[in-house]
C-alpha cells in the first residue's frame, strides 16, 4: 500500500533537511543522501499542488458556466 503524501508534513521535513544540509557537519554521503531525499520531496509537493491547481481550476470553470447559464 502507498503512504500518502501529506503537503504540510512534506514541507516541514525540506525545512529540517535544508537546515540539516546549511549547518556543514556531515559527510558528503549524508549531505547526498539528505540531498535525494528532499529533491524527492519536493516532487512530491509539486504534484500535490499541481494537482490542488487543476481542482481549483475546474471549480472556476464549473461556477463561471452556472453564472452563463442562469
Amino acid at each position: 500500500m502507498e503512504k500518502k503524501v501529506n503537503f504540510e508534513d512534506s514541507m516541514k521535513k525540506l525545512e529540517e533537511i535544508a537546515k540539516d544540509l546549511e549547518k556543514d557537519d556531515l559527510t558528503l554521503d549524508e549531505s547526498v543522501k539528505k540531498f535525494e531525499e528532499g529533491m524527492a520531496l519536493s516532487k512530491a509537493c509539486k504534484e500535490i499542488l499541481d494537482e490542488a491547481e487543476k481542482k481549483i481550476t475546474i471549480l472556476i470553470e464549473n461556477e463561471e458556466k452556472k453564472f452563463e447559464t442562469e
